[in-house]
């Protein structure tokens, strides 16, 4: 069975970033985030979206051991 999890929450600014990036983009941001329990590149999860100085930040947990991560995607 597959596991949902939640839907991301965005600022309205935040979401807009996030749908001009490309789908294929999107999934590779999303499990390319690093996580300095498991000191590894791993899947973030749960996650929320804000824009910080014109960039967009994901904030959420860490799929292998739930820990807080984030992602700061540069918006050139």
């Amino acid at each position: 069975m597959m596991r949902v999890e939640s839907i991301p929450k965005f600022t309205d600014s935040a979401s807009r970033l996030w749908e001009v990036v490309p789908l294929e983009r999107q999934k590779s941001l999303l499990s390319n985030v690093w996580c300095g329990k498991c000191r590894h590149e791993v899947t973030i999860a749960n996650f929320t979206g804000v824009v910080k100085a014109g960039d967009l930040l994901l904030v959420g947990k860490c799929t292998e051991c739930r820990d807080d991560v984030a992602k700061l995607i540069a918006m050139v």
